[in-house]
């Protein structure tokens, strides 16, 4: 009789030639998957470029994109739409990835990133920024709401580190939580105390993708790019973990490294993500889930289905917020709840969702 493994990289067991054939027919169909994804992902990027207030055709879009300004729907496309929905892409697939990493990182199917008090800790500094400088530039705020996010998960994983143990999954999370209490406290502090700040905080903390200009894509890219690279690395190290602490050290992991580097990942992630755009909702929450149903636990695959789960699902819901209530918008921080929640409802009920 063959001997049966389990695969270290995307958990399909293997037995003899039947296994190896069976693991490379599942990778061709992950792999046609995430192909169709992608192109589901460019269909909703060009109807992000030509719906808004005003419609303009896809070919006037493709013409602008190539010859530059022409005419107002040249400046429409380049200087309004092409950034937003650049920013949708990429903070939506960081959201995702970032979703993956906490789940993974605490083992619980419903943590986000804002866990880690990475949301609270950039909305902190934003208030503090707008309260002394009263500006709300995007490309001014944004270094100070990164700046905030990285010391807030800094603090966490300092409290959580604490002890013998380490930086367990339930010493994160109780960490997390205390550190964004302390934050709410404090922006709730600034905003009741000084009512033109809150006027003006208000709108950055909703959420929303309008009104971003190219610098702040440019800005916050670098950091995205680090973090998506750095969570794609640990893949291996986040399936082993998946199995308990104790296996993961008998198969060579390295469990205080993979969660110092994850919380690294996260804070670079949803620090950047939250930096530009304000604190979006439920994409990290919900995004894994859908994406853990198509292509089971393994990290391998998981990982890049949510990062274009991730920027098609915030990019939709941009979409939606502009075309629901015209001639005004609704942020796509709300549409992300109120659109986002009932599916998530739907998956958690399912008796079939794969478990982390």
């Amino acid at each position: 009789m063959g001997t049966t493994t389990i695969s270290a990289t995307d958990g399909v067991p293997q037995t003899g030639h039947t296994g190896r054939r069976r693991r490379t027919d599942v990778a061709a169909a992950r792999l046609s998957g995430l192909l169709l994804a992608c192109a589901l992902l460019v269909l909703v990027a060009v109807l992000s470029v030509a719906v808004g207030a005003k419609a303009i055709p896809p070919g006037e879009v493709l013409r602008a994109l190539v010859h530059g300004r022409d005419s107002v729907d040249d400046s429409v496309v380049l200087d309004l739409r092409l950034p937003r929905t650049l920013l949708g892409v990429v903070v939506g697939a960081a959201l995702g990835l970032a979703g993956v990493l906490m789940q993974a990182l605490t083992r619980n199917p419903l943590a986000d990133p804002g866990i880690l008090g990475v949301n609270m800790g950039a909305s902190a500094a934003v208030v503090v920024a707008i309260a002394l400088w009263r500006s709300t530039d995007p490309s001014f705020c944004v270094w100070f709401a990164f700046a905030g996010a990285g010391l807030a998960a800094a603090a966490v994983q300092l409290l959580g580190s604490r002890g013998r143990s380490g930086p367990g999954p339930v010493r994160l999370a109780l960490a997390g939580t205390a550190v964004s209490a302390v934050l709410s406290a404090l922006i709730s502090v600034v905003t009741l105390l000084r009512p033109d700040v809150f006027d003006q905080f208000r709108f950055w903390g909703v959420g929303s993708l309008a009104g971003q200009p190219m610098s702040v894509v440019t800005e916050v890219l670098p950091f995205l790019g680090a973090g998506a690279l750095l969570a794609l690395g640990l893949s291996g190290s986040l399936n082993a973990l998946a199995l308990g602490d104790e296996t993961a050290r008998a198969l060579g992991t390295g469990v205080r490294r993979t969660r110092v580097l994850g919380m690294l990942a996260v804070t670079l992630l949803c620090g950047a993500a939250t930096a530009a755009v304000g604190p979006i909702t439920f994409v990290g929450l919900a995004v894994p889930h859908l994406a853990r149903a198509l292509t089971g636990p393994g990290h391998r695959w998981l990982l890049p289905y949510s990062m274009v789960f991730g920027a098609t699902l915030l990019l939709g819901s941009d979409i939606l917020g502009r075309v629901v209530a015209p001639p005004g918008e609704i942020q796509a921080g709300i549409v992300t709840a109120f659109a986002g929640a009932p599916v998530f409802i739907a998956l958690v009920r399912r008796r079939r969702i794969a478990e982390l």
